[in-house]
């Protein structure tokens, strides 16, 4: 059930430290999440220099996002999984795993094709 309390600053800021805990946990433990960070950082500029509007940059930079959101749920699901079974090996926590990883290979498939799209209308159109 939710909490009908107020949400004050005191509230705000214990979310956000968790927040940090969060991405420091996963940068810590996830060695894809790291590579997908340091990605995101060094494309980050060359993105600024690639994109011709302001809208190919959007697209850029949110679907670089988009894959660090995705490897952040896939390892929160894998963590749950791990936790649950254990070391027993079970069909349904293979699948889950599985799933999430499809997911964050799907969203560096989109990451792929947009800068893939910017680059193509910046040197070929």
């Amino acid at each position: 059930m939710a909490d009908p309390t107020f949400r004050g600053p005191k509230q705000l800021l214990k979310a956000f430290q968790w927040t940090l805990q969060g991405f420091k946990s996963a940068y810590q433990v996830e060695a894809s999440f790291r590579l997908e960070v340091w990605l995101f950082i060094v494309l980050l500029p060359v993105a600024v220099w690639l994109a011709q509007t302001p809208a190919q940059l959007f697209v850029l930079v949110v679907t670089g996002l988009l894959v660090l959101l995705v490897e952040l749920i896939n390892s929160a699901i894998e963590a749950v999984v791990d936790l649950v079974v254990g070391a027993k090996q079970h069909p349904l926590a293979g699948r889950a795993k599985d799933v999430g990883s499809a997911a964050v290979f799907l969203a560096l498939c989109i990451y792929g094709l947009s800068w893939l799209l910017v680059i193509y209308q910046r040197f070929f159109v």
